[in-house]
């Protein structure tokens, strides 16, 4: 089959030809139908992110389930399924408390499937999986708990971005940060994952809901996705902006989808008083951030993660792709371009240019 090989850091993905060996047992086999081009997948590129090489990357993918390994009982061959990068084992400590995207199995093993081994190879030498998936491929083995089934009438390549961005986003604002209906937002990076956090707390009933970008277009499709005022860095003073609009009390909830050390800041300065300041995306492993502990004690000011939207995927994915189907919430307006997986490359260009907010690799 064909997939997207990065050898090296900050040089392009090769596409070429790999094996991929059956499922063993509580794995699946997926005919890829699509991926998003994520943000996290271009860490990975870079650098920024460590993983062991070569790679096939890729794991905001949507495919159809071409066989099941001994085992296997929540999905059949034939099966649309929406693929998440984060496996769940239904037994350890925070499965049973039921925060299950913190499950401990994850952290267990680094490009590899949960028994520590590859089904990915050329010429008898291994590639690695990134986060489980390697949808950057024609098909991928994966874990039985990282192929979610979804409606058969749900476009593929729309269900992909469930897997990863729109999860992330609508997840951090819902799940995670517990939006308040009447609260005031503010959201810094509208990216893919970005506007998802705002259509979040639009859905959850937020009153304003402020996106900042440095880029003109991404604001102009934050309003799409709920925005109710915008600011550009580079013609307005963010942070002075918001106190005014908010009668220097600051938001209810900041999110920063960016990860800066410099945008984190700024996103729990503009937090206000008893207010949540989430972190939803990925930093360089060297990031660190400085913040005067006295803000914490004295004004209540909460900062906390989001990984994955906080999300239970069996329950949370099919309840977005219905949303989605129901007209309730935004997938189509996320893309900006489609590509074969021989424009993956193309794809990451543009994403680092700031060009698009999510391009889809499309297969069939």
């Amino acid at each position: 089959m064909k997939a997207a090989v990065l050898y090296e850091p900050r040089k392009p993905l090769t596409i070429e030809d790999l094996k991929l060996a059956p499922p063993k047992a509580g794995e699946v086999r997926v005919k890829v139908a699509a991926n998003g081009a994520c943000h996290s997948d271009l860490h990975v590129m870079t650098g920024d992110m460590r993983m062991p090489l070569p790679i096939v990357l890729g794991h905001e993918g949507a495919g159809i389930v071409t066989e099941t390994g001994p085992g296997v009982a929540s999905v059949k061959t034939g099966d649309h399924v929406v693929l998440t990068f984060s496996p769940v084992c239904g037994h350890c400590h925070y499965c049973t408390l039921g925060q299950v995207h913190l499950c401990e199995t994850r952290p267990k093993s680094l490009g590899t499937l949960l028994d520590g081994t590859t089904r990915l190879s050329k010429n008898g030498s291994e590639i690695f999986h990134f986060a489980y998936a390697a949808t950057f491929a024609e098909e991928a083995v994966v874990p039985e708990s990282c192929a979610i089934k979804i409606r058969e009438d749900v476009p593929l390549d729309r269900a992909c971005f469930v897997g990863c961005g729109t999860m992330t986003g609508i997840g951090a604002a819902i799940n995670t940060a517990r939006v308040r209906p009447g609260a005031t937002v503010a959201v810094i990076g509208c990216g893919g994952v970005g506007l998802n956090v705002i259509q979040g707390a639009a859905l959850a009933g937020a009153h304003e809901i402020i996106a900042i970008d440095l880029l003109p277009n991404k604001l102009a499709l934050a309003k799409v996705f709920g925005a109710t005022r915008t600011f550009n860095p580079s013609q307005d003073d963010a942070y002075k902006s918001v106190m005014e609009l908010t009668h220097g009390r600051g938001v209810d909830y900041a999110f920063e989808v960016i990860s800066t050390a410099k945008t984190i800041e700024l996103a729990f300065r503009m937090t206000g008083r008893g207010g949540t300041c989430t972190i939803v995306g990925v930093s360089p492993e060297s990031a660190r951030i400085s913040l005067n502990p006295n803000v914490f004690t004295m004004m209540e000011k909460r900062l906390i993660g989001s990984f994955y939207g906080s999300t239970r995927p069996r329950v949370d994915m099919p309840l977005l792709i219905d949303l989605y189907m129901d007209k309730k919430i935004k997938i189509d307006e996320l893309v900006s371009r489609t590509f074969p997986l021989e424009g993956v490359n193309e794809a990451y260009d543009l994403l680092q240019k700031g060009e698009v907010s999510r391009s889809v690799i499309k297969f069939f």
